[in-house]
């Protein structure tokens, strides 16, 4: 039988996969609002919370179907579909493999073997799993002093907690500017992501100023998802204007053909 990325079985075990986690979504949303009735927490702020996480996962969506959409060339739908619907990461995911397809002499733009394909999602599956392990291992103890911490001094429990956030902040800012370099060599294609990050900012900023001078308290709600939409728009005109760095290219030719074939 030959190996077909695109099989049904794979889309009816992935698919009962993702049925439990929605399902699972579903259970807690319900008990959570019997609880919050039980509790004689206000209806209308409950509502604001729902509407509010419901705009906070549009934005990620849009990028995350791109993710599939460039996965999908090589890896079928269903995994990919699967890797960044349950727990995943599209910076992740795609790195991942990446990596996992170079290093075994193939590519975004050519369908993967049977072994290409379990080594990728083993890869992909096991590596994003590590922090799922370290929270039982970690975070309990980290909380415990955390909590003694801000018992002693809570300036430095918000120092340390500041300090972590910034931490990773800092991490994600490397990918940002990890190809500036390439202006000094007279290649324009490192100034897409700083630009998409500053007018990202500058869209914050603008948020922030009609929130606190307007008093438009109700925008503070839409301020990250809009910042993302209007910075992944841009991207798209600066990287045409800008040029993509050579690595990219694989990446945009395989998004680029996936949508000519209606994938």
């Amino acid at each position: 039988m030959e190996f077909n990325v695109n099989s049904p079985i794979l889309f009816a075990i992935f698919g009962i996969i993702i049925a439990v986690v929605l399902a699972q979504s579903v259970f807690f949303l319900v008990r959570a609002l019997k609880r919050s009735k039980e509790k004689g927490m206000d209806g209308k702020k409950i509502k604001k919370a729902i509407i509010s996480s419901v705009v906070f996962t549009i934005a990620p969506a849009i990028s995350i179907l791109v993710g599939v959409v460039v996965l999908s060339r090589s890896l079928g739908v269903a995994m990919p579909w699967l890797r960044l619907s349950v727990v995943g990461s599209l910076s992740y995911e795609t790195i991942a493999a990446q990596n996992t397809l170079s290093a075994m002499g193939a590519s975004f733009v050519e369908t993967v073997t049977s072994k290409q394909f379990v080594t990728v999602f083993f890869v992909m599956t096991i590596s994003i799993m590590v922090g799922i392990w370290l929270v039982p291992l970690v975070c309990k103890k980290v909380q415990k002093g955390m909590v003694t911490m801000g018992q002693k001094d809570e300036k430095w429990r918000d120092l340390f907690s500041n300090s972590m956030f910034i931490g990773m902040i800092s991490a994600f800012l490397g990918f940002v500017f990890c190809d500036f370099s390439s202006v000094f060599k007279g290649e324009t294609y490192g100034l897409v992501p700083v630009l998409v990050f500053l007018i990202s900012a500058a869209v914050m900023v603008i948020f922030g100023i009609l929130v606190k001078k307007f008093k438009i308290a109700w925008l503070s709600d839409y301020a990250l998802p809009v910042s993302m939409i209007v910075g992944m728009a841009v991207a798209i005109p600066l990287t045409k204007w800008l040029g993509n760095p050579p690595a990219a290219e694989e990446t945009v030719k395989a998004f680029v053909d996936c949508l000519l074939m209606g994938v």
